[in-house]
């Protein structure tokens, strides 16, 4: 793992695209970097993600640019992802990723951790899951609060939408009660499992729970949060990225969706515990976020 597996053979330079020549030249890798990485970069520098197949106006595609862009280290992370939308976007990023079956994505991001820790103990090494809620909340619940129980230093990412949304439309533990799909006719009959909470009881020095309809918002959860992971433990965020297909609404109106929902069932949470307090403040000291 290093910046340097993604320069080009000069032999082929002649015959590569100019998408991947900008790629090695113009992306926003942490050591060509004086400044820590965030939005404020996407418009003007080569993206991370180079393209992806989700519906268009897809709220995870949104909230992914924004995941990916706030980073600290891209060449030396390696995200672990589960079974879902978001595998279709995977092959598309320029970065070490895992496909872990459906629901141990933590405990493969553990297990990664620790042998990184283990083979490169002067280097920081980030490890992120990003996975749905089918297999966090649901099939991996077990395997993702046992991760904050032992204390990993690893950060999740659940990108929640609320539904099973590439199997047809099953509800999940994270569908709000009431949510009526094409594979759950009768309704959700229990209350949405507030999975931002189980990860502060379970452990997790750093827990949100928010919307991706401000993208400065969450780039700096995300980048708190890995920060977080390095030194002091386990941090978890849950992100509202409805799938606009599932509740019937048009491209256009993903955004419009998780605006309104910043106020209702994903109002603001946050939990940082005493520790990762005093240890952000000192990151906030040094420039680093």
């Amino acid at each position: 793992m290093a910046l340097d597996i993604y320069k080009i053979n000069p032999e082929f330079r002649d015959i590569m695209p100019q998408e991947i020549i900008d790629l090695e030249e113009k992306a926003t890798w942490s050591a060509k970097m004086d400044t820590p990485r965030g939005i404020k970069e996407l418009p003007d520098t080569k993206e991370l993600l180079e393209e992806h197949s989700l519906c268009a106006g897809c709220p995870e595609a949104a909230a992914l640019r924004y995941v990916l862009s706030a980073l600290p280290k891209p060449e030396d992370t390696i995200i672990v992802n589960s079974t879902g939308c978001t595998s279709l976007m995977f092959p598309h990023i320029a970065l070490h990723t895992v496909h872990s079956l459906f629901g141990n994505q933590n405990a493969v991001a553990s297990g990664i951790k620790r042998v990184l820790d283990w083979r490169f103990p002067d280097i920081e090494k980030d490890v992120v899951v990003l996975a749905g809620d089918g297999a966090t909340v649901d099939i991996g619940l077990d395997y993702t609060l046992q991760s904050f129980f032992r204390q990993e230093n690893i950060t999740t990412i659940c990108f929640d939408n609320e539904v099973y949304a590439n199997t047809g439309g099953q509800e999940s533990g994270a569908t709000a009660k009431g949510q009526v799909f094409k594979m759950a006719p009768l309704g959700k009959k229990f209350e949405k499992v507030p999975m931002w909470e189980l990860a502060t009881t379970s452990g997790c020095h750093y827990s949100v729970n928010m919307t991706a309809s401000a993208p400065k918002a969450v780039a700096k959860a995300v980048r708190e949060a890995i920060l977080v992971a390095r030194e002091i433990g386990p941090t978890f965020l849950n992100i509202y990225t409805p799938c606009i297909l599932e509740i019937g609404l048009s491209a256009n109106e993903g955004l419009g969706e998780m605006k309104d929902q910043d106020k209702g069932r994903f109002a603001s949470y946050k939990h940082v515990s005493p520790e990762a307090e005093e240890f952000l403040k000192k990151c906030k000291e040094e420039g680093r976020i």
